[in-house]
Protein backbone atom coordinates (compact mmCIF):
# COMPACT_ATOMS: atom_id res chain seq x y z
CA UNK A 1 0.00 0.00 0.00
CA UNK A 2 2.83 2.35 0.88
CA UNK A 3 4.62 1.56 -2.36
CA UNK A 4 1.47 2.31 -4.39
CA UNK A 5 1.00 5.61 -2.57
CA UNK A 6 4.63 6.58 -3.14
CA UNK A 7 4.33 5.73 -6.83
CA UNK A 8 1.20 7.89 -7.16
CA UNK A 9 2.90 10.76 -5.34
CA UNK A 10 5.94 10.46 -7.64
CA UNK A 11 3.77 10.48 -10.76
CA UNK A 12 1.78 13.44 -9.49
CA UNK A 13 4.97 15.40 -8.73
CA UNK A 14 6.40 14.52 -12.13
CA UNK A 15 3.17 15.58 -13.86
CA UNK A 16 3.14 18.85 -11.89
CA UNK A 17 6.77 19.53 -12.86
CA UNK A 18 6.01 18.87 -16.52
CA UNK A 19 2.97 21.13 -16.38
CA UNK A 20 5.02 23.89 -14.81
CA UNK A 21 7.67 23.50 -17.48
CA UNK A 22 5.07 23.92 -20.21
CA UNK A 23 4.17 27.42 -18.98
CA UNK A 24 7.71 28.75 -18.60
CA UNK A 25 8.07 29.96 -22.23
CA UNK A 26 4.95 32.10 -21.84
CA UNK A 27 6.53 33.85 -18.84
CA UNK A 28 9.66 34.89 -20.72
CA UNK A 29 8.21 38.08 -22.34
CA UNK A 30 6.90 39.29 -19.00
CA UNK A 31 10.17 38.49 -17.22
CA UNK A 32 12.18 40.28 -19.90
CA UNK A 33 9.92 43.34 -19.73
CA UNK A 34 10.03 43.33 -15.91
CA UNK A 35 13.83 43.08 -15.95
CA UNK A 36 14.30 45.90 -18.45
CA UNK A 37 11.62 48.26 -17.13
CA UNK A 38 11.82 47.64 -13.38
CA UNK A 39 15.06 45.92 -12.35
CA UNK A 40 17.45 47.73 -14.71
CA UNK A 41 15.75 51.08 -14.10
CA UNK A 42 15.91 50.60 -10.34
CA UNK A 43 19.62 49.71 -10.43
CA UNK A 44 20.31 52.72 -12.70
CA UNK A 45 18.37 54.96 -10.31
CA UNK A 46 20.43 53.72 -7.36
CA UNK A 47 23.63 54.45 -9.29
CA UNK A 48 22.44 57.96 -10.16
CA UNK A 49 21.66 58.63 -6.50
CA UNK A 50 25.42 58.52 -5.85
CA UNK A 51 26.16 61.03 -8.60
CA UNK A 52 25.74 64.68 -9.49
CA UNK A 53 24.07 64.95 -12.90
CA UNK A 54 21.82 67.39 -14.73
CA UNK A 55 20.67 64.88 -17.35
CA UNK A 56 23.36 65.78 -19.88
CA UNK A 57 26.87 64.48 -20.27
CA UNK A 58 28.43 61.98 -17.88
CA UNK A 59 27.23 61.63 -14.26
CA UNK A 60 29.85 62.68 -11.70
CA UNK A 61 30.34 60.25 -8.80
CA UNK A 62 29.96 62.03 -5.44
CA UNK A 63 29.34 59.09 -3.10
CA UNK A 64 26.92 59.66 -0.22
CA UNK A 65 26.71 63.41 -0.67
CA UNK A 66 23.08 63.34 -1.88
CA UNK A 67 22.00 61.20 1.07
CA UNK A 68 23.84 63.44 3.50
CA UNK A 69 22.03 66.40 2.01
CA UNK A 70 18.71 64.59 2.42
CA UNK A 71 19.30 64.21 6.14
CA UNK A 72 19.29 67.99 6.61
CA UNK A 73 16.73 68.85 3.92
CA UNK A 74 13.68 70.30 5.67
CA UNK A 75 11.51 69.93 2.55
CA UNK A 76 12.37 66.23 2.32
CA UNK A 77 11.30 65.57 5.92
CA UNK A 78 8.27 67.80 5.51
CA UNK A 79 7.20 65.74 2.50
CA UNK A 80 7.22 62.58 4.63
CA UNK A 81 5.16 64.35 7.30
CA UNK A 82 2.66 65.14 4.56
CA UNK A 83 2.67 61.44 3.66
CA UNK A 84 1.60 60.70 7.23
CA UNK A 85 -1.39 63.00 6.70
CA UNK A 86 -2.17 61.20 3.44
CA UNK A 87 -1.97 57.85 5.23
CA UNK A 88 -4.74 59.20 7.45
CA UNK A 89 -6.68 60.27 4.34
CA UNK A 90 -6.11 57.15 2.23
CA UNK A 91 -5.89 54.42 4.88
CA UNK A 92 -7.41 55.28 8.26
CA UNK A 93 -10.50 57.29 7.28
CA UNK A 94 -11.46 55.19 4.20
CA UNK A 95 -11.10 52.01 6.26
CA UNK A 96 -13.45 53.30 8.96
CA UNK A 97 -15.95 54.68 6.45
CA UNK A 98 -15.68 51.55 4.30
CA UNK A 99 -16.45 49.29 7.25
CA UNK A 100 -19.53 51.29 8.25
CA UNK A 101 -20.87 51.71 4.71
CA UNK A 102 -20.19 48.09 3.72
CA UNK A 103 -21.94 46.82 6.85
CA UNK A 104 -24.90 49.14 6.22
CA UNK A 105 -25.18 47.98 2.59
CA UNK A 106 -24.90 44.33 3.54
CA UNK A 107 -27.07 44.31 6.66
CA UNK A 108 -29.66 46.99 5.87
CA UNK A 109 -29.83 48.08 2.23
CA UNK A 110 -29.58 44.63 0.64
CA UNK A 111 -32.22 42.85 2.80
CA UNK A 112 -34.73 45.73 2.56
CA UNK A 113 -34.19 47.13 -0.94
CA UNK A 114 -32.68 44.19 -2.78
CA UNK A 115 -29.27 43.23 -4.10
CA UNK A 116 -29.68 45.44 -7.18
CA UNK A 117 -29.94 48.59 -5.05
CA UNK A 118 -27.02 47.48 -2.91
CA UNK A 119 -24.89 46.71 -5.99
CA UNK A 120 -25.79 50.09 -7.53
CA UNK A 121 -24.75 51.91 -4.36
CA UNK A 122 -21.51 49.94 -4.22
CA UNK A 123 -20.78 50.78 -7.85
CA UNK A 124 -21.45 54.46 -7.15
CA UNK A 125 -18.96 54.48 -4.29
CA UNK A 126 -16.41 52.63 -6.44
CA UNK A 127 -16.77 55.01 -9.41
CA UNK A 128 -13.95 57.39 -8.29
CA UNK A 129 -11.56 54.42 -8.42
CA UNK A 130 -12.08 53.94 -12.16
CA UNK A 131 -11.98 57.64 -13.10
CA UNK A 132 -8.46 58.53 -14.29
CA UNK A 133 -6.70 60.46 -11.53
CA UNK A 134 -5.78 63.41 -13.80
CA UNK A 135 -9.44 63.79 -14.79
CA UNK A 136 -10.66 63.53 -11.20
CA UNK A 137 -8.00 66.00 -10.04
CA UNK A 138 -8.91 68.45 -12.79
CA UNK A 139 -12.62 68.26 -11.93
CA UNK A 140 -11.91 68.90 -8.26
CA UNK A 141 -9.58 71.77 -9.19
CA UNK A 142 -12.45 73.42 -11.07
CA UNK A 143 -14.87 72.77 -8.21
CA UNK A 144 -12.50 74.20 -5.60
CA UNK A 145 -11.47 77.25 -7.64
CA UNK A 146 -11.59 80.39 -5.52
CA UNK A 147 -13.12 82.45 -8.35
CA UNK A 148 -15.42 80.16 -10.34
CA UNK A 149 -15.61 76.99 -8.22
CA UNK A 150 -18.99 75.51 -7.40
CA UNK A 151 -18.04 74.97 -3.73
CA UNK A 152 -17.55 78.68 -3.06
CA UNK A 153 -20.64 79.50 -5.12
CA UNK A 154 -22.80 77.17 -3.03
CA UNK A 155 -21.42 78.60 0.21
CA UNK A 156 -22.11 82.14 -1.04
CA UNK A 157 -25.63 81.27 -2.23
CA UNK A 158 -26.38 79.76 1.17
CA UNK A 159 -25.59 83.10 2.76
CA UNK A 160 -22.13 82.31 4.08
CA UNK A 161 -19.66 84.12 1.79
CA UNK A 162 -17.21 84.27 4.70
CA UNK A 163 -16.87 80.46 4.43
CA UNK A 164 -15.60 80.71 0.86
CA UNK A 165 -11.87 80.05 0.74
CA UNK A 166 -8.98 79.79 -1.68
CA UNK A 167 -9.05 76.04 -1.15
CA UNK A 168 -6.00 75.10 -3.21
CA UNK A 169 -4.10 78.39 -3.16
CA UNK A 170 -4.02 78.94 0.60
CA UNK A 171 -1.41 76.97 2.54
CA UNK A 172 -3.85 76.69 5.45
CA UNK A 173 -6.48 74.94 3.30
CA UNK A 174 -4.58 73.17 0.51
CA UNK A 175 -3.69 70.06 2.51
CA UNK A 176 -7.24 69.77 3.84
CA UNK A 177 -8.67 70.03 0.32
CA UNK A 178 -6.37 67.39 -1.15
CA UNK A 179 -7.11 65.15 1.83
CA UNK A 180 -10.86 65.31 1.15
CA UNK A 181 -10.31 64.39 -2.49
CA UNK A 182 -8.12 61.41 -1.52
CA UNK A 183 -10.78 60.15 0.88
CA UNK A 184 -13.38 60.46 -1.90
CA UNK A 185 -11.17 58.47 -4.27
CA UNK A 186 -10.16 55.74 -1.83
CA UNK A 187 -13.33 54.88 0.09
CA UNK A 188 -14.86 52.87 -2.78
CA UNK A 189 -11.93 50.45 -2.77
CA UNK A 190 -12.38 49.66 0.91
CA UNK A 191 -16.14 49.18 0.52
CA UNK A 192 -15.69 46.59 -2.24
CA UNK A 193 -13.10 44.64 -0.23
CA UNK A 194 -15.21 44.63 2.92
CA UNK A 195 -18.37 43.67 1.02
CA UNK A 196 -16.50 40.66 -0.34
CA UNK A 197 -15.36 39.80 3.17
CA UNK A 198 -18.91 40.02 4.52
CA UNK A 199 -20.14 37.74 1.73
CA UNK A 200 -17.73 34.98 2.82
CA UNK A 201 -18.40 35.42 6.55
CA UNK A 202 -20.61 33.01 8.48
CA UNK A 203 -23.96 34.78 8.85
CA UNK A 204 -25.36 32.22 11.29
CA UNK A 205 -23.34 33.89 14.05
CA UNK A 206 -25.07 37.21 13.33
CA UNK A 207 -28.48 35.53 13.29
CA UNK A 208 -27.82 33.82 16.63
CA UNK A 209 -26.64 37.10 18.18
CA UNK A 210 -29.73 38.92 16.85
CA UNK A 211 -32.01 36.26 18.35
CA UNK A 212 -30.23 36.72 21.69
CA UNK A 213 -31.08 40.44 21.54
CA UNK A 214 -27.78 41.94 20.39
CA UNK A 215 -28.15 45.31 18.68
CA UNK A 216 -26.75 45.99 15.21
CA UNK A 217 -23.87 48.01 16.62
CA UNK A 218 -23.02 45.27 19.13
CA UNK A 219 -22.96 42.69 16.33
CA UNK A 220 -20.87 45.00 14.18
CA UNK A 221 -18.35 45.69 16.96
CA UNK A 222 -17.99 42.15 18.29
CA UNK A 223 -18.68 39.89 15.28
CA UNK A 224 -18.21 41.84 12.05
CA UNK A 225 -14.90 43.45 12.97
CA UNK A 226 -13.46 40.08 14.04
CA UNK A 227 -14.69 38.33 10.89
CA UNK A 228 -13.18 41.05 8.70
CA UNK A 229 -9.82 41.15 10.50
CA UNK A 230 -7.85 39.74 7.51
CA UNK A 231 -9.48 42.19 5.08
CA UNK A 232 -8.92 45.12 7.45
CA UNK A 233 -5.22 44.31 7.78
CA UNK A 234 -4.70 43.94 4.03
CA UNK A 235 -6.64 47.14 3.26
CA UNK A 236 -4.65 49.12 5.81
CA UNK A 237 -1.34 47.86 4.43
CA UNK A 238 -2.17 48.35 0.74
CA UNK A 239 -3.68 51.80 1.24
CA UNK A 240 -0.70 52.84 3.36
CA UNK A 241 1.61 51.88 0.48
CA UNK A 242 -0.61 53.84 -1.91
CA UNK A 243 -0.45 56.87 0.39
CA UNK A 244 3.35 56.76 0.56
CA UNK A 245 3.68 56.80 -3.24
CA UNK A 246 0.83 59.21 -4.03
CA UNK A 247 1.75 61.59 -6.84
CA UNK A 248 -0.93 62.27 -9.45
CA UNK A 249 -3.52 64.10 -7.27
CA UNK A 250 -0.83 66.40 -5.85
CA UNK A 251 0.67 67.04 -9.27
CA UNK A 252 -2.68 67.84 -10.90
CA UNK A 253 -4.25 69.87 -8.10
CA UNK A 254 -1.46 71.79 -6.35
CA UNK A 255 1.94 70.79 -7.79
CA UNK A 256 3.16 70.54 -4.21
CA UNK A 257 2.09 74.06 -3.35
CA UNK A 258 1.38 76.64 -2.35
CA UNK A 259 5.09 76.71 -1.52
CA UNK A 260 5.71 73.22 -0.14
CA UNK A 261 2.39 72.91 1.71
CA UNK A 262 1.37 69.70 -0.10
CA UNK A 263 4.73 68.35 -1.28
CA UNK A 264 5.09 64.57 -0.93
CA UNK A 265 8.21 62.41 -1.55
CA UNK A 266 7.14 61.24 -5.02
CA UNK A 267 6.44 64.80 -6.16
CA UNK A 268 9.62 66.13 -4.53
CA UNK A 269 11.63 63.53 -6.41
CA UNK A 270 9.91 64.53 -9.67
CA UNK A 271 10.54 68.21 -8.91
CA UNK A 272 14.27 67.62 -8.57
CA UNK A 273 14.41 65.28 -11.56
CA UNK A 274 12.52 67.45 -14.04
CA UNK A 275 12.13 71.03 -12.88
CA UNK A 276 15.54 71.67 -11.31
CA UNK A 277 17.56 69.04 -13.26
CA UNK A 278 19.09 67.73 -10.03
CA UNK A 279 18.84 64.17 -11.30
CA UNK A 280 21.16 62.64 -8.71
CA UNK A 281 19.32 64.26 -5.81
CA UNK A 282 15.95 63.27 -7.22
CA UNK A 283 17.25 59.70 -7.63
CA UNK A 284 18.29 59.65 -3.95
CA UNK A 285 14.77 60.66 -2.89
CA UNK A 286 13.27 58.04 -5.20
CA UNK A 287 15.63 55.37 -3.82
CA UNK A 288 14.69 56.08 -0.22
CA UNK A 289 10.99 55.99 -1.13
CA UNK A 290 11.41 52.77 -3.15
CA UNK A 291 13.20 51.02 -0.28
CA UNK A 292 10.42 52.06 2.10
CA UNK A 293 7.79 50.72 -0.32
CA UNK A 294 9.70 47.44 -0.69
CA UNK A 295 9.68 46.99 3.09
CA UNK A 296 5.93 47.67 3.18
CA UNK A 297 5.35 45.20 0.32
CA UNK A 298 7.31 42.50 2.12
CA UNK A 299 5.14 43.06 5.18
CA UNK A 300 2.03 42.63 3.01
CA UNK A 301 3.30 39.42 1.40
CA UNK A 302 4.38 37.97 4.73
CA UNK A 303 1.00 38.73 6.27
CA UNK A 304 -0.90 37.25 3.31
CA UNK A 305 1.18 34.07 3.42
CA UNK A 306 0.61 33.77 7.15
CA UNK A 307 -3.13 34.20 6.67
CA UNK A 308 -3.09 31.57 3.91
CA UNK A 309 -1.32 29.07 6.19
CA UNK A 310 -3.80 29.66 9.01
CA UNK A 311 -6.83 28.97 6.82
Amino acid sequence: MTAVTSEKTRKTSKKSSLSTGVYWPYMIPGLVAFTLIVIVSFIWNIYLSFTKWNGLGTPKWIGLENYQKLMVDDTFWQSFLHSVVFIFAMAIVPTILGLLIAAALFDYISPRFGNVTSAGARAGFFLPQIIPIPIAGLLWTWMLSSQTGIVNKILTDWGHPEWAQNWLGDANWAMFSVTIVLIWIQVGYTIVIFMSGLARADQSVHEAAAIDGASWFQRFRIITLNQLAPEIAVVLLTTTVAALKVFAPVYVMTQGGPGTATTVPAYYSYFNFIQTSKVGYGAAIATVLALLLIVMSLIIFRYQNKQGENR
